[in-house]
């Protein structure tokens, strides 16, 4: 294992059409690493995830952004919070999912501290591992678990991109459960991106939320 991040004009890229599992088609995992990969949906952001910690070690800090944890997700969900490699976790989850996965929440925290979940609006699926000199970030389409359709997932090692989801994650506004989604949207910061105009376009209309 390569200690350290390396700079993005150092990185080694690879793009791979994969059929295969997440162990399979990410590979190691090594300072710099770039990784784009295509699926058919056969692995989900969990598996990305446990491989990263196999190829990482224990004592990993985590971090999830995730829109809502969907019935079938929860089993996968739960054994990702147990798992003992990880000694620190923080939930990024959309402020709708707070009723439909509260004892979900109320678990995580329990596993990791009453500080470890951020309410936002949210709809980026991200996550990120850190542990032992390497800093790895993952995004793309896929959800918590598989889906049998197609999907993208990026993954790379240090560089600008895993330090600005580290900002932005400790700018994060932490807010209690019982907080509204007026104050959700606020921490979020919503606002900052549209112009008052724009905003009014939605004023009274019913926002997407997870059933």
């Amino acid at each position: 294992m390569s200690g350290g991040s390396a700079a993005p004009s150092a990185r080694r890229k690879r793009a791979v059409e994969s059929f295969k599992s997440a162990a399979e088609t990410i590979g190691p995992v090594h300072a710099g690493m770039a990784l784009f990969a295509v699926t058919r949906g056969q692995f989900s952001m969990i598996d990305a995830i446990l491989h990263v910690l196999d190829a990482v070690g224990s004592g990993a800090v985590l971090s999830i952004w995730t829109w809502t944890i969907a019935s079938y997700e929860i089993d996968v969900f739960r054994q990702l919070a147990d798992d003992g490699r990880i000694a620190a976790g923080t939930l990024i989850i959309d402020e709708g999912a707070r009723a439909k996965n509260s004892e979900l929440i109320a678990a995580w925290k329990a596993r990791f501290g009453a500080r470890s979940v951020r309410y936002v609006l949210n709809h980026s699926k991200i996550a990120t591992v850190e542990a032992n000199g390497l800093r790895v970030l993952l995004r793309g389409s896929m959800n918590l678990n598989h889906n049998p359709r197609f999907e993208q997932l990026d993954v790379t090692e240090g560089g600008p991109d895993f330090d600005l989801i580290r900002e932005i994650e400790a700018d994060l506004e932490e807010l209690p459960d019982t907080a509204s989604a007026a104050d959700a949207y606020r921490a979020s910061k919503v606002s900052a991106a549209f112009d008052a105009k724009t905003l009014d376009m939605f004023a009274g209309l019913r926002r997407w939320a997870p059933k």
